[in-house]
C-alpha cells in the first residue's frame, strides 16, 4: 500500500521503524502525521524503555505503536470502535509488539474514570469535533506518573489541567500539539 494511503500510516523510530500498518477507515480518524510524531518523540527522547503509556482514543493505535517500537513496556489504547480495535491487535501483532500491547474497546471517560494505574507517557488525540480537554485533561493528570507527559493534540490551544504544566507546543497546519509535564 501506498505511504499516502488515508487508512496506513508509516511507524516512523525504533525497531520497526519503517514498517507500514493498515488500519480501516473511520469517522473523524485523522491519525498524527509522521512530522508531529517525530517532534513528539524527540520531545520525549527516542527511548521509551521500560515505560507505561496510555492512549485514550487509540483510532489507528499510531502512538501506541510508535511507543512500543521505541521499547515501552506497556501500551494501553482505547478506542470505541471495534474494528479500529481489531486492526490495532493486529498490526501489533504483525509487528511482534502484541506482548506490551493492552488494547481495550469501549468509552475513553468511562474507563479513565475507573483507571487507577499511572502511566509514564498519556497521548491524547480524540476527534476535533469532541473537545473533551474540560474532563480529559484533568482524567490524564490525575493518571499520569510524577515526572511523567501528556501529549494533548487538538484543534485549538490547550490549557494545562491543574497537576499539569506545559513544557512543549507547535502547530502543524490545523494541528496544535502540546507537551504537558507533570508538576
Amino acid at each position: 500500500m501506498p505511504r499516502h494511503s488515508a487508512n496506513a500510516v508509516r511507524i516512523i523510530g525504533g525497531r520497526c521503524r519503517g514498517r507500514t500498518v493498515r488500519f480501516p477507515a473511520a469517522a473523524q480518524l485523522r491519525p498524527t502525521p509522521d512530522r508531529v510524531r517525530e517532534t513528539l518523540f524527540n520531545w520525549l527522547g527516542q527511548d521509551l524503555t521500560g515505560l507505561a503509556t496510555l492512549e485514550p482514543y487509540a483510532g489507528s493505535g499510531a502512538l501506541s505503536l510508535e511507543a512500543l517500537s521505541r521499547g515501552a513496556a506497556s501500551a494501553t489504547a482505547i478506542d470505541r470502535d471495534p474494528k479500529l480495535v481489531a486492526a490495532l491487535i493486529a498490526n501489533a501483532k504483525l509487528l511482534g509488539l502484541d506482548a506490551g500491547l493492552v488494547a481495550l474497546r469501549g468509552d475513553a471517560r468511562a474507563l479513565l474514570g475507573r483507571d487507577a494505574r499511572r502511566y509514564d507517557v498519556v497521548f491524547c488525540d480524540p476527534p476535533f469535533a469532541d473537545d473533551p480537554w474540560d474532563w480529559l485533561l484533568p482524567a490524564c493528570a490525575r493518571l499520569v506518573a510524577p515526572g511523567g507527559a501528556v501529549y494533548a493534540e487538538a484543534a485549538r490551544a490547550v490549557e494545562p489541567a491543574a497537576g499539569l504544566a506545559l513544557a512543549r507546543e507547535g502547530r502543524a497546519g490545523r494541528v496544535v500539539y502540546h507537551l504537558f509535564r507533570s508538576a
